[in-house]
């Protein structure tokens, strides 16, 4: 196939997924109790991304591993691992492929009040968390639950597909899904390519994409058996920790009185999965 019939076909490709998102039939998730069914604006590719995640997840374990600062406490690796493996058995709830990804927990010795889950399942947490907030593991849970659900919505691959569209337009798409190499779609590939790592850490998430972070990481921490209550005391930490700059975690994860207020209402509607799940049902 030439490039020029590669191209059309691609326009093709894009525009019935942008006619299938527009029809509300794109969700990344099952429904559930948290609620959450939004129709996602998903153009860029899966695999496109992972791949990009991958590298960059592979180039920060290999930055820490320099500094002696990756899984340098054992207990704390342990501890991270054990919390998030139970957390890592209930993503079926929300995708029958989320328990096939080759997931990945480290812990990066960082004073930083943060952590992260990439496309794919690679999940680091920074030491800071414990030996700095003194996260209890059930509020461990909430903020790796939190995370793990901005995976598994696909979240980074969403705020992607809307940054390059309104960047390059359809012809970057397009050159990424055929990976075109003529004058009229390579340089725009290229301009879009070199920018993915930067689009996907520096793109804050949305307000929405937020919200259902939290709805699907207080189920799933609910269902692994972790008190969904202590959602709102990490958060009340997070933020008394703040003083006059936010934690790291809070530049990008927005705190607020009404989002407080949004999980203390939400975790009644969890709580029977984490009775549940105590005893063992």
């Amino acid at each position: 196939m030439n490039t020029t019939s590669s191209f059309k076909k691609a326009i093709l490709i894009i525009a019935a997924v942008l006619a299938t998102q527009l029809s509300g039939c794109a969700t990344t998730t099952k429904d559930s109790v948290a609620g959450v069914n939004r129709s996602q604006f998903m153009l860029l590719p899966a695999s496109y991304v992972s791949n990009m995640s991958n590298q960059a997840y592979l180039q920060t374990l290999n930055d820490a591993q320099k500094k002696q600062a990756l899984n340098a406490d054992k207990a704390e690796l342990d501890r991270v691992r054990t919390i998030s493996n139970r957390l890592i058995s209930k993503v079926g709830v929300f995708r029958s492929d989320a328990p096939k990804w080759k997931w990945e927990v480290n812990v990066e010795k960082n004073d930083q009040l943060n952590a992260y889950c990439m496309p794919g399942g690679k999940i680091m947490v920074y030491s800071g968390l414990m030996e700095k907030l003194k996260a209890t593991d059930d509020e461990l849970a909430a903020v790796i639950g939190h995370e793990i659900a901005h995976a598994l919505r696909e979240h980074g691959r969403e705020r992607m597909s809307q940054a390059y569209v309104q960047q390059f337009g359809l012809q970057a798409l397009a050159a990424i899904v055929t990976k075109g190499t003529s004058s009229a779609v390579g340089n725009a590939s290229m301009q879009a390519a070199g920018l993915g790592s930067q689009l996907f850490f520096a793109l804050p998430n949305s307000r929405e994409q937020e919200r259902e972070a939290d709805k699907i990481g207080l189920e799933l921490a609910a269902r692994a058996g972790y008190n969904p209550d202590a959602a709102v005391t990490l958060w009340q930490k997070m933020e008394a920790q703040g003083g006059s700059k936010p934690p790291e975690f809070l530049s990008t994860h927005p705190a607020s009185a009404n989002r407080i207020a949004e999980l203390r209402a939400l975790a009644p509607k969890v709580k029977p999965l984490y009775e549940a799940a105590k005893a063992g049902k």
